[in-house]
């Protein structure tokens, strides 16, 4: 991958864009779905050429703030600020203090962004730092006369489902349309039960921050402990998602298409046999764990017409991360079949409305200690790795023309800061059933994928994203 000269961008503007109507000063309490999430940020980015509706920076990024306060009277809880109760535990202060907006210019063309390497040119630059309240907003305006739109949301605040809800409706608005799904801030369809009840699964899915450290306290620290982890982005063909599919399933299928492992349990599998190296000395008996995140609105829904309005709008965190642990020797010697029915088999267990119901409760029996889902909290090595896979399959790339064309490209941006990896698929802005994946691993996992799978995860360049239609 050749070197590209880095990018400089320069802030020109900074201001608070605020709703558009006044609104009563209010307290909205976090969700015990919300409370499971870890104080970190998420980063989102679209890139768009240049277009004759983009002539002039001034009067776009004006449109773009204009339609944010609208859309801000709507999505009032983006305009607050998360602060600390009484208990120790974050709640949202809705006080429309406003979305910090940066507009900015890098002295660069679209065609020379080193995308693949976003550590370098996304990180500090083309996406902002969330200082002050829930969301922060950055419009930059290229050298070429294209633009980058990006965001940094409060991952405690919205998970992707509602991030993407977001995006949609802004650039909906963006371009004088009416919002089609209002979000829904109504806490009380992820109550807790009384008498509280949970399965022992989620015991072994979860755990209070302070039993995690106490558990580490307990062991030495790896002497890799201070590897680096590193973000990159590639793209899949869709030829390649098929082939890992159809690898998945080959001994799977029996006739039956209810025995099909999807897309993305076979790309989690491949991608669990392909961090773990197939060198390790003889005797190694490490673990390598992979988790998946699932949303869920649908399985709270389960038949319950009554529900499914308000889930679907639902603005908030709905998640939980089921995972598997197996040893490094049998990801190696086992077919990607085998590991797909791991995959299938660790996924079951938080595929349920009572797995929902049931993390809602074990949250409030434990509140107001912080909690954490365990394998977020796992000291990763390369020795002994662990992963995170978030399907961003429903990521709307192809949705996001806020009045001058689709973007050539989007993705997220989640340098998180663990040490456990986190891998993202997304939909290629192209529409060919490609992915665009984001990734943040440890440098050694990221040498395995480029030397061992390098016929699947291909480095994001121009020559890629310039050419979509």
């Amino acid at each position: 991958m050749p070197l590209k000269r880095e990018v400089e961008v320069k802030v020109s503007r900074r201001e608070v864009v605020a709703a558009a109507l006044p609104m009563q000063e209010h307290w909205l309490q976090l969700s015990n779905l919300d409370l499971l999430l870890p104080p970190v940020d998420v980063g989102i980015f679209f890139c768009y050429r240049r277009s004759e509706e983009l002539i002039s920076f001034a009067t776009t990024a004006g449109a773009l703030k204009k339609s944010l306060a609208e859309c801000l009277v709507s999505y009032y809880a983006l305009s607050g600020q998360l602060v600390t109760n009484t208990s120790g535990e974050p709640e949202l202060l809705c006080n429309n203090r406003g979305v910090d907006f940066v507009e900015a210019f890098a002295d660069a063309e679209l065609k020379d962004l080193h995308l693949y390497n976003p550590d370098e040119t996304v990180e500090g630059k083309l996406v902002p730092e969330r200082k002050h309240g829930v969301l922060a907003v950055q419009a930059t305006q290229l050298k070429c006369g294209g633009m980058v739109v990006s965001c940094t949301f409060a991952h405690q605040v919205a998970d992707a489902y509602s991030a993407n809800m977001f995006l949609v409706s802004w650039a909906e608005m963006t371009r004088s349309r009416p919002i089609l799904q209002p979000p829904s801030f109504r806490r009380s369809i992820l109550l807790p039960r009384r008498p509280t009840a949970y399965h022992l699964s989620v015991d072994s899915m979860y755990a209070t921050i302070s039993a995690l450290t106490l558990l580490e306290d307990q062991g030495p620290a790896p002497e890799d402990d201070n590897q680096t982890a590193l973000s990159r982005i590639y793209y899949v063909k869709a030829d390649r998602i098929d082939e890992i599919q159809a690898l998945a399933n080959d001994d799977n299928c029996f006739g039956k298409i209810r025995n099909r492992r999807t897309k993305l349990e076979g790309f989690s599998a491949f991608l669990w046999k392909t961090i773990v190296s197939s060198e390790a000395p003889a005797g190694t008996d490490g673990y390598c764990r992979l988790g998946i995140v699932v949303d869920g609105r649908k399985r709270l829904i389960d038949g319950e017409e009554s529900q499914e309005k308000s889930l679907d709008s639902y603005f908030g965190n709905v998640l939980s991360i089921p995972y598997g642990e197996k040893k490094i020797k049998e990801l190696n010697e086992k077919s990607l079949s085998w590991v797909a029915n791991e995959v299938h088999s660790f996924l079951q267990s938080a595929l349920s409305k009572e797995h929902f119901l049931g993390l809602i409760d074990w949250v409030e029996e434990h509140r107001p200690r912080p909690a954490l889902s365990r394998i977020y909290a796992a000291r990763a090595t390369a020795e002994e790795p662990a992963v995170v896979v978030s399907s961003g399959l429903h990521f709307p790339v192809r949705k996001m023309d806020f009045g001058w064309g689709m973007p050539v490209f989007g993705s997220y941006h989640f340098p998180w800061g663990g040490k456990s990896g986190y891998v993202m698929p997304m939909p290629s802005p192209k529409g060919n059933g490609d992915w665009i994946i984001y990734v943040h691993l440890l440098e050694e996992q990221l040498k395995l994928i480029e030397t061992n799978a390098a016929h699947v995860f291909i480095p994001l360049s121009s020559d890629y994203f310039y050419s979509c239609s």
